[in-house]
């Protein structure tokens, strides 16, 4: 606690500001456990980059924390490119504060003579990720916390190929970052320096998700679509890609279009789950619409929920949408005639083994790779010139069209989804059956994902002390299947359990653990990197040899990952 008590008291010097003196006295005072949340750890770059809940603290997004990174970006890209003139986009969604802290960046930024591109408003993630290419940018960043409660905001990181930063980039820059103090922030802005961009680069990236969305297909027209942007920044994008691909039909959730930081119509702005997308269902019946969309308030990640064979709205879960996008992708490619044994799909290592049937079967390769997009852009960037990238995606929600955007989508995303929904219908058929007969050809899977969540300190004890049990006393059996296979991503390796055999793990270094069973089960536990979680991703596959008998096998694998929770102990 004394600990914890020197690094607030350093708050009150005069490198900070009267607003944050007062916050940090009054923590002080309180001696809560506020005051040890604020303070008790620096916030740390995750998957998605820096995200927590904003406030006075070493631990929290404010001024301080978020400037200290921007000064120790800056310092890092002019030791990368020395004798380049610099240049940063910077974008923001609907979150409190998310203006604010864009300029604050954007001043600090310019402080350091880097050039900046600022958005004039709230936009998508993945328009920042294409304007980091379209402007010739070396960086950029967005703030913005996802999908997180109304509390949080967050900063995530691009490098100059539009995808977030990776080894070796985020690993310096954070080693920039740590040796500041925080009177070392350049708060002095150059106001020639920073540029407010919005229209021309609005209408670029729109054509562009347009041009990779869509296809030769029949039936726009005739689809009848629900959107709802969940109080966030898709409203600026989504509805005139819609305009501009033909789909004409579309039925926008009022309710929900006017961006909002506090959500006020959901208890989570999270397009996962059901409850978040209520009102859309709600449109979806009572005007009898084919597909319901809707997106996170950074608009990277979607949820869509199509009509089954009974004609009920589905929500469909990130593996399903993410093969039934491979599978339309590689499909138009390979009726364009532009497969020749040089492309590949990205996925990733919590994702659905359904991906690598679908893509061998066109003799297309599926590249694996950890958890998050940045490593999928990483793929792209480490195969140019040599393969051609058709599509990737991970089972949170998230898809990528192309490498015109260098992180998950959901504008262009929406859009071929709308393509897959109205080809099918046009055809005769519908989405749903798409997918019933992708797990024909293939196999049927079934994925479940549970999340526990472990607040705090003690929180983030418990989870690592989680992870410790499960390697020291690895499952040998789950539900009747010997486990073949321990994938160990923080040791890199796979051992064989039957054999004794260790092989080597060609990745980063990551905190997931693996288990696969001798009937194809998998089961992988991995700390979140942007939450205070512990997540675990659960996949079953059978045969199914008819769609009449699809509702049976999925039944039967339900009771399968049932049984397998209860097993784990994680009820």
């Amino acid at each position: 606690m004394s600990t914890i008590l020197e690094k607030a008291t350093l708050w009150l010097t005069d490198t900070f500001d009267k607003e944050t003196k007062r916050e940090v006295q009054n923590l002080i005072d309180a001696n809560t456990e506020q005051l040890i949340e604020s303070f008790y750890k620096d916030l740390e770059f995750g998957t998605g980059g820096m995200r927590g809940v904003m406030g006075a603290g070493t631990n929290r997004v404010n001024k301080y924390t978020l400037g200290k990174a921007t000064q120790g970006l800056s310092n890092y890209l002019r030791k990368t490119f020395p004798e380049k003139k610099l240049k940063v986009a910077i974008a923001f969604d609907c979150r409190h504060n998310s203006q604010l802290f864009a300029k604050l960046v954007a001043d600090v930024f310019s402080a350091n003579k880097i050039k900046v591109y600022l958005f004039e408003d709230l936009r998508p993630t993945p328009e920042l990720s294409f304007a980091v290419k379209h402007l010739g940018c070396d960086a950029g960043i967005v703030l913005t916390a996802s999908h997180n409660p109304p509390e949080y905001n967050g900063y995530k990181v691009y490098w100059n190929d539009g995808g977030q930063i990776v080894p070796p980039d985020d690993e310096n820059i954070i080693n920039e970052v740590t040796s500041l103090d925080f009177s070392e922030i350049n708060f002095n802005s150059n106001e020639d320096l920073i540029e407010i961009i919005g229209e021309k680069v609005d209408e670029a990236f729109i054509d562009a998700s347009v041009k990779n969305g869509t296809f030769d297909i029949s039936g726009r027209e005739n689809l009848k679509i629900v959107f709802t942007s969940l109080h966030g920044t898709s409203i600026k994008s989504i509805p005139f890609a819609f305009k501009k691909a033909g789909y004409t039909n579309v039925h926008i959730v009022e309710e929900q279009r006017e961006p909002n930081g506090d959500f006020p119509t959901v208890v989570s702005p999270n397009p996962e789950e059901p409850a978040a997308l209520k009102m859309a269902t709600e449109l979806a019946n009572k005007i009898g619409s084919d597909i319901l969309i809707g997106t996170d308030p950074d608009s990277d990640r979607l949820g869509i929920a199509v009509r089954d064979n009974e004609g009920n709205m589905k929500l469909l879960n990130g593996n399903q949408t993410m093969c039934l996008m491979t599978d339309f992708l590689i499909k138009n490619w390979k009726k364009e005639g532009k497969l020749n044994g040089k492309q590949f799909v990205g996925s990733t290592i919590v994702s659905t083994n359904l991906v690598n049937e679908i893509a061998a079967r066109y003799e297309v390769e599926t590249k694996v790779g950890l958890t998050g997009f940045k490593w999928i852009a990483k793929m792209i960037r480490d195969a140019e010139g040599k393969q051609d990238f058709i599509g990737g995606g991970e089972e949170s929600f998230g898809y990528m069209v192309g490498d015109f955007v260098r992180d998950k989508d959901a504008v262009t995303a929406t859009l071929l989804a709308c393509e897959i929904a109205a080809n099918a219908k046009y055809k005769g058929s519908s989405m749903y059956n798409e997918l019933l007969q992708i797990y024909m050809d293939n196999h049927f899977y079934k994925e479940h994902l549970i999340s526990l969540v472990k607040k705090g300190m003690d929180g983030a004890d418990q989870i690592k002390q989680m992870m410790v049990d499960l390697r020291k006393n690895p499952v040998s059996e789950i539900d009747g299947s010997k486990v073949k296979f321990l994938f160990d991503y923080e040791t890199s390796t796979k051992k064989n359990l039957m054999t004794g055999r260790v092989e080597t793990i060609d990745l980063h270094k990551s905190n997931v653990l693996i288990y696969e069973t001798e009937d194809g089960t998998k089961i992988a536990a991995r700390p979140s990197g942007t939450e205070p979680k512990i997540k675990f991703y659960f996949s079953v596959k059978s045969k199914l040899d008819s769609i009449e008998n699809a509702k049976k096998v999925e039944v039967k694998l339900d009771a399968k990952i049932q049984r397998i929770i209860k097993e784990l102990k994680l009820t």
